[in-house]
C-alpha cells in the first residue's frame, strides 16, 4: 500500500522547485540586462552624444580627447578634465573647478 506523501513534504518539494525556477530566471534576467548592456555600447560607443555623429580621438598636449566630425563637440572621458586643468595652470582652472565633483 502506497503512502501518502505528508502536508510537509510537498510543502518541502514546492519550495524546492520554487527555488530553482526563481534561480534559473534571476540567471535569465542578468543574461538580458548583460547582452542589452553590450548592444546599447556598441550602438554609442564613440558617437557624439549631441548629434549621433562618429567621434574622433584628437591628441591635445598628450591627452587623449574626443572631437565631433560633424558638430565639432568635444568630450572629454573620466580623468581627461583633470589632466588638462593641470596642463593649463591659469584662470581657466577656476573655470575647470565648476566641472569637478
Amino acid at each position: 500500500m502506497p503512502v501518502k506523501p505528508s502536508e510537509k513534504e510537498e510543502e518541502y518539494f514546492a519550495r524546492l522547485e520554487f527555488d530553482r525556477r526563481k534561480k534559473q530566471e534571476e540567471e535569465a534576467r542578468i543574461k538580458l540586462e548583460e547582452a542589452e548592456k553590450e548592444r546599447l555600447k556598441n550602438l554609442h560607443f564613440m558617437h557624439c552624444p549631441k548629434c549621433g555623429m562618429k567621434l574622433i580621438e584628437i591628441n591635445y598636449k598628450d591627452v587623449q580627447v574626443d572631437k565631433c566630425s560633424s558638430c565639432d563637440g568635444v568630450w572629454l572621458d573620466a580623468g581627461e578634465l583633470d589632466a588638462i586643468s593641470k596642463l593649463e595652470k591659469s584662470k581657466l582652472d577656476k573655470l575647470f573647478d565648476v566641472f569637478k565633483k
